[in-house]
């Protein structure tokens, strides 16, 4: 007997009604074990319906993102780059200085760093909320605390 089973693939529609928000408090986690956790929460990869072309992941709610940690010399050392647009305009800023004025920057580029580079990237780091402080304007989707271990 010839049993033919088909691979299971979600449909944009079915994955809407199972969405849940998770929130993170950031204090004194690494920021690429950090990231790599939400990327995997943000692209659905820990629940069984995955499916690799459509977002079947959950919201994230980052909060306390000024109190991410860097492991060895990197909050002095590593720096980010960027460019102004005109000749010679290159600029770097240390990581130190960049969670002082922007401190939801970093955790949102590292995260952005492990998703696809295509829609369904722009699309999924849309769900990602990350915030300075430990206050945060979505209570009334009801985040559950997200364990790290």
């Amino acid at each position: 007997m010839n049993v033919h089973r088909r691979t299971y693939v979600a449909k944009p529609a079915e994955t809407d009604a199972q969405r849940a928000w998770w929130v993170v408090d950031a204090t004194n986690l690494p920021l690429g074990r950090l990231a790599s956790i939400i990327a995997s929460k943000l692209r659905g990869k820990d629940k069984p319906i995955f499916t690799p072309h459509v977002d079947t992941g959950d919201f994230v709610v980052v909060v306390n993102a000024g109190k991410v940690k860097l492991t060895g010399h990197k909050l002095k050392q590593k720096k980010y780059y960027y460019h102004s647009g005109f000749p010679g305009g290159l600029k770097e800023i240390t990581y130190e200085n960049l969670l002082e004025k922007k401190p939801e920057f970093p955790i949102r580029k590292a995260v952005r760093g492990m998703l696809p580079k295509n829609r369904l990237g722009r699309k999924l780091i849309k769900k990602l909320k990350v915030y300075a402080g430990p206050d945060h304007p979505h209570t009334a989707q009801f985040p559950q605390p997200l364990q790290l271990v």
